[in-house]
């Protein structure tokens, strides 16, 4: 399976570090990967957007453009970025931050109150692994167990106090994944 994923927000979202970890995840799984980081000239609270590559093959182009799946975690994003997905494909979204629906009709989407939860948390800032945790649910791109793993290769050794949030983070949005399964065909594998 080849998964085009483009991940979009804020600076100071965590928008790279997510893109890292799904890249870090599927190299541990022996999968080819790229990870291509894009953001605006002010890092914290410019615009942020990295795209991510897994395959089972090598990779012949690592730009996407017309991504598979749509990670989102504000409403300037999803304005800017719903267009491009692939009919079919699978936009999650921030619904604490983005006050309106997936507008497209061909695509299956899936709001997850991701800052809501990272609050109940405790810190707001693993919002974005809760979104990662949501897209491992529904795809099974990546296993959560590997993702929870290359955690500590995607955070520097100062903030691996941070682990055990991101990692209960990364479990509660898989938890809302898994409710809603998606398969590439377009259809959903049903609710469970």
């Amino acid at each position: 399976m080849l998964w085009e994923i483009l991940l979009a927000g804020f600076g100071g979202q965590g928008i790279l570090l997510a893109g890292q970890l799904i890249a870090y995840a599927g190299l541990r799984q022996g999968k080819h990967v790229a990870w291509i980081p894009a953001y605006g000239p002010e890092m914290r609270g410019g615009t942020a957007n990295c795209s991510v590559t897994v395959a089972d093959e090598p990779i012949s182009c690592p730009l996407v453009t017309e991504p598979l799946v749509l990670i989102t975690m504000n409403q300037p994003s999803l304005e800017k970025f719903e267009p491009a997905v692939l009919a079919g494909g699978l936009i999650l979204y921030n619904r604490s931050l983005i006050n309106r629906p997936v507008r497209r009709r061909d695509v299956q989407a899936l709001g997850v109150p991701a800052n809501a939860m990272a609050e109940e948390l405790g810190n707001v800032r693993v919002a974005s692994m809760v979104m990662v945790g949501a897209f491992i649910g529904a795809t099974e791109a990546v296993s959560l167990e590997t993702a929870r793993e290359a955690l500590a290769d995607v955070l520097p050794p100062r903030r691996h106090n941070l682990l055990p949030i991101n990692r209960e983070a990364l479990a509660r949005g898989a938890a809302i994944g898994v409710r809603h399964r998606w398969s590439w065909a377009g259809r959903a594998v049903g609710e469970k």
